[in-house]
């Protein structure tokens, strides 16, 4: 399915969801976050349904991104049935998301 862009309401429909969800505060105008994007498409594509990979544009949804204090694009925080679990400021290699998120799912897993 790819990454997808979401705005409050998606999001607020997410977060109601049990699971993994990671989530990109970014720009269109953000050259970090252009190259981020085919990095979290590649991860949405190989999570499928086990994990959410998603986009909100700040510019599109700055309330959003103010209730998360985001103060540097992009920022990727990653959730675990609706809470934040982890942060990551700034343009980083797809190997730290996904261990991130690869972590999550593990303990996830343990729990069932």
């Amino acid at each position: 399915m790819g990454l997808q862009k979401i705005n409050k309401t998606e999001y607020e429909d997410l977060m109601s969801e049990k699971g993994v969800v990671a989530i990109e505060f970014g720009a269109v105008w953000c050259p970090p976050c252009k190259r981020l994007l085919p990095i979290l498409d590649e991860l949405a594509e190989d999570y499928g349904s086990s994990a959410s990979i998603v986009q909100v544009d700040c510019e599109e949804s700055p309330e959003l991104a103010s209730s998360f204090g985001i103060m540097g694009m992009p920022t990727v925080i990653v959730f675990r049935d609706g809470q934040p679990v982890d942060k990551l400021v700034g343009l980083r290699p797809g190997a730290a998301y996904k261990s991130i998120i690869d972590r999550l799912l593990e303990e996830e897993a343990a729990e069932v």
